[in-house]
């Protein structure tokens, strides 16, 4: 889904879709990091937490903005 957003407004010019694609690239790096916790992997697991927090914070600031 993320990539698809990303090409569209690539192709097209028209960012309007761009906050959708964060919130699906912000759940994406959650799992991602859950995944990297069931590998015993805490270090990339909480990195992986703490960007998926940045993202979704910047994703609603332009829900709300």
């Amino acid at each position: 889904i993320v990539i698809v957003i990303a090409g569209y407004g690539l192709m097209t010019g028209n960012f309007e879709f761009q906050h959708f694609m964060l919130l699906f690239l912000s759940l994406m790096v959650f799992v991602m990091g859950l995944e990297e916790f069931k590998k015993g992997r805490k270090g990339y697991g909480w990195i992986g937490i703490v960007v998926f927090l940045f993202v979704l914070f910047v994703s609603l600031q332009g829900f709300f903005n």
